[in-house]
């Protein structure tokens, strides 16, 4: 069969194919038109700089990272020194330790939410990756209550019910830090009751193993994070 006969008795294929090479070409084209697009502001604005301002920018960008790194590194290298019993988690890997000066008394995995701009507008607050150091406020079992944040309900796509306080809301057992920081585990109630969802600028856990280090757990305890 020539591809005159081919074509003849396969004009609805050709012409399906042929669109579809037609719209990845469009699209193609079109992706090449926004990074030139892109590309050519990027250049536009750093030619409006003088040298100074350049190199000016280019310095605060390097320095901010590199005083993140060097926070990091200072709050790792404390957590290793602390002779107190205490908890760190990096951040990075989604590590819990329970250590004390240096010996690793027991380690396991976590979720961390990732940082997120939260709440409706103009009434938000950007939550971000804990950093530093913190100190255990509560412990908190199934029986006890939580006040679930308006925020998360907005967050879930949730309606916000009048009664915000749900029993078992952050698990069989949850840590509660300064600054507003929860490390809990899974829940059976409330609206973190959802495996795909970590509550952003907090940690999850297994129960398991919150239980496990649950009798070091007091209140002042530090946690380092890194």
């Amino acid at each position: 069969m020539d591809f005159r006969q081919f074509a003849r008795y396969h004009r609805s294929y050709l012409i399906f194919f042929g669109i579809i090479i037609v719209a990845m070409l469009i699209v193609d084209g079109f992706l090449l038109y926004k990074r030139s697009k892109y590309t050519a502001e990027r250049d536009r604005l750093r030619a409006g700089m003088s040298d100074f301002e350049r190199e000016k920018t280019d310095v605060a960008l390097q320095s901010e990272e590199s005083r993140i790194k060097t926070m990091v590194a200072l709050i790792r290298r404390q957590s290793k020194v602390d002779k107190k019993i205490h908890l760190a988690i990096s951040t990075d890997s989604g590590r819990m330790y329970l250590e004390r000066e240096g010996a690793l008394l027991r380690g396991f995995p976590v979720q961390v939410g990732q940082g997120k701009r939260v709440g409706v507008s103009p009434d938000t607050v950007y939550l971000a990756v804990p950093r530093g150091e913190r100190s255990v406020q509560r412990i908190m079992r199934a029986d006890d209550g939580w006040e679930i944040p308006t925020w998360v309900y907005a967050d879930r796509g949730l309606a916000v019910p009048a009664d915000r306080t749900v029993k078992g809301a952050l698990g069989p057992i949850a840590i509660i830090l300064n600054g507003g920081i929860v490390i809990y585990s899974p829940p059976s109630a409330g609206p973190l009751n959802d495996s795909s969802y970590v509550m952003p600028g907090s940690v999850r856990a297994s129960s398991v193993d919150l239980k496990a280090v649950a009798p070091n757990l007091k209140e002042g305890m530090t946690v380092y994070f890194y």
